[in-house]
This record gives C-alpha cells, sequence and structure tokens, in this order.
C-alpha cells in the first residue's frame, strides 16, 4: 500500500534499523521505543490486522517474533518481555499493518499498554540494533 509507512520501510523508501529479512516477514527497531530494544516484526506482504492475516503468514511470523524476543533478552537482559500485537485503534493499533511489538520491560517501569509515542534517541536505536544484531548472528543468523 502506497501510503502505508510499515509497506515504505520494507520498500526501502524509508530508513530503518533492521534486524532481520527473509522473503516474507522484516524486523527492525521502533523509533518510539517503550525501553530499549523495543523492535517490531512485521510481514512484508500488507495486511491491516490479524483478522486479514491468513494463517500461513502468521505462522511465518512467529518464529521470528520467538528469535527476536531470544536476541533482544539475550542482547539486553531486560527484567522481562511482553509480545504484543494490536488490533484497531481503540487497541493501541498506529500503524494499519499487522504487526508484533517485542517489548523489554523494566521492574517497576509502570508501562501501559497503549504507552504514549515519543521519540527515541536515533543513536541509541542504532546501538541497540547492533547489539540485537549480533545476538541473532550469534544464534546462528
Amino acid at each position: 500500500m502506497s501510503d502505508c509507512i510499515f509497506c515504505k520501510i520494507v520498500a526501502g523508501e524509508i530508513p530503518s534499523f533492521k534486524l532481520y529479512e527473509d522473503d516474507e516477514v522484516f524486523s527492525f527497531m521502533d523509533i518510539n521505543p517503550l525501553h530499549d530494544g523495543h523492535c517490531l516484526i512485521i510481514p512484508k506482504a500488507h495486511y491491516p490486522n490479524i483478522f486479514e492475516a491468513p494463517g500461513d503468514v502468521l505462522a511465518k511470523l512467529m518464529p521470528v517474533v520467538g528469535r527476536m524476543a531470544r536476541a533482544v533478552n539475550a542482547a539486553l537482559s531486560p527484567d522481562g518481555i511482553n509480545i504484543m500485537q494490536a488490533n484497531g485503534e481503540a487497541a493501541g493499533q498506529s500503524v494499519f499493518h499487522i504487526h508484533f511489538h517485542v517489548l523489554p520491560r523494566a521492574m517497576g517501569d509502570d508501562a501501559k499498554i497503549n504507552w504514549g509515542l515519543r521519540p527515541g534517541d536515533m543513536d541509541r536505536i542504532a546501538a541497540n540494533a547492533d547489539k540485537i544484531r549480533a545476538a541473532l548472528a550469534a544464534d546462528g543468523a
């Protein structure tokens, strides 16, 4: 879709801190992170939400979601990790291209499901992307 920011990222029209890519799945750092290491996993094909994404697409996403969570955990040692996927504006979905969040957590962070977007420090995001890529490589990428 020409107006979808995630489709533009996949097409290389908008830069990203890419972490992983295969023929059908793309993972990159969230530039409005909840915490260090917050990353996203999306299908390359455009599906607005989980309801419209075919089962075979979801089946290809989930192993990458697990792999990214393990890489973030190995790279950054957060106190915990949430995996989140929102559908619809009321659920906090702000980009209508199905995506999964890997959300590193800190004890006592009192994070809410619908957190406010605050631009992150791009140098810090880049450094965390490097750490996660290294963890992916160590995992046999």
